[in-house]
Parts: C-alpha cells; sequence; structure tokens
C-alpha cells in the first residue's frame, strides 16, 4: 500500500489486505468489560469454576474481543479521519477462546468495493482477530461507508 494513512475509498482495490499492530489483553480488559457490560457470567470472571472447564481458564468477553479488534483497527490509522459509519457485522463468529495473556492483531482485507447511490463508497471488509499463534479468534464481513477524495476536496 503505498497510499498514506487515512485511507479514502479511492485508494482501496478488492484483495487489499491490511494487519494492524498486536496487543495483550490483561486482566483489567477482562474486569473492566465485566464492568462496563453487566456481564458477569462465571466463565469470564470466576477463575476457580473457569479452571474446571473445557478452557481450564476464564475466557474473556467474545463482545470484548469485537471491542480490542476496533481499538486495533482506529489505532492503526488507516480510517481515522475518513470512516463515516459502520453498517454492521455480518456472519459474526467467535471461532477459539480470548484469554487473558493472549497477544491479538488484526487483519482487514477488502472484499468488495461499492459507490452507493448517493455517491458514497461502501467498503465490505472482512475482519479476523488472530491470536498469537495465528489461531482466528473471530471473523467476521462488515460493511463501511468511507468517505471519497472529492469529499474531503476545498
Amino acid at each position: 500500500m503505498t497510499a498514506p494513512f487515512p485511507l479514502h475509498f479511492d485508494d482501496l482495490e478488492v484483495g487489499l489486505e491490511l494487519l494492524s499492530g498486536a496487543r495483550t489483553v490483561t486482566e483489567t480488559d477482562l474486569v473492566q468489560f465485566a464492568m462496563l457490560s453487566g456481564d458477569w457470567n462465571r466463565i469470564h470472571v470466576d477463575a476457580e469454576y473457569a479452571s474446571g472447564t473445557e478452557f481450564g481458564q476464564r475466557v474473556v468477553h467474545g463482545v470484548c474481543s469485537l471491542a480490542i479488534m476496533g481499538g486495533l483497527i482506529f489505532a492503526a490509522g488507516w480510517f481515522t479521519t475518513t470512516v463515516e459509519a459502520l453498517l454492521g457485522f455480518d456472519e459474526l463468529r467467535f471461532r477459539t477462546p480470548l484469554f487473558v495473556g493472549d497477544t491479538v492483531h488484526c487483519r482487514f482485507t477488502v472484499v468488495e468495493l461499492r459507490e452507493t447511490s448517493t455517491g458514497r463508497g461502501l467498503v465490505k471488509r472482512r475482519l479476523e482477530l488472530l491470536n498469537q499463534r495465528g489461531e482466528t479468534v473471530l471473523e467476521t464481513i462488515s460493511p463501511i461507508l468511507i468517505a471519497r477524495k472529492a469529499d474531503n476536496a476545498l
């Protein structure tokens, strides 16, 4: 990718793949998400209980992993001033549990580009959150609206 960040709709092509930086999931992440969401399910917050499950330890909330991925995308700077709207998450799947201490990064792949009836740039992207072993923690198809270069012209 030779275009500087932030990227516009006009900079993208189908098949473009971007990789974010990584971050390690912390105990604080898990606890603060439980506090924010009100989800105190024992599989997330009770170490003794979780040790007796098939996972052998507490599992970070799936929706927390989605939020972490959103933060990785923002931190990458790809679309800091050009994203206009998040339109949803399609085919969202949690594939592998996320644990405290896992280090994750995001793979962003453009799967479809089209101009809307109003001339806006619609980007359908495949998002994957990958752990330090290269396992897919979650994956989804997520459409967003991205500004076109003409939208930012003076």
